[in-house]
């Protein structure tokens, strides 16, 4: 199966939810291109509104983009 390339922002989005679920700081965002770590921050956003509403593990796996993408070339 091939592999496509996916849009920047929407990678910088996926590891900013990741950052945001697990409880890691919004201070990690390693990019500075602007419209990347807007992206980033908007993951990490509502991964962490996630988090603190309970949607860990099994009980958020509907919210997890990178389900959502590994799922969609399926």
């Amino acid at each position: 199966m091939k592999k496509h390339k996916r849009d920047p922002s929407q990678q910088a989005f996926s590891r900013g939810y990741k950052a945001g679920i697990s409880g890691r700081s919004r201070d990690l965002c390693s990019t500075q291109v602007i419209n990347q770590r807007a992206a980033w921050l908007n993951g990490w956003h509502e991964g962490r509104n996630d988090q603190w509403e309970g949607m860990t593990g099994v009980s958020g796996i509907h919210k997890n983009p990178t389900v959502h993408a590994a799922t969609a070339n399926v």
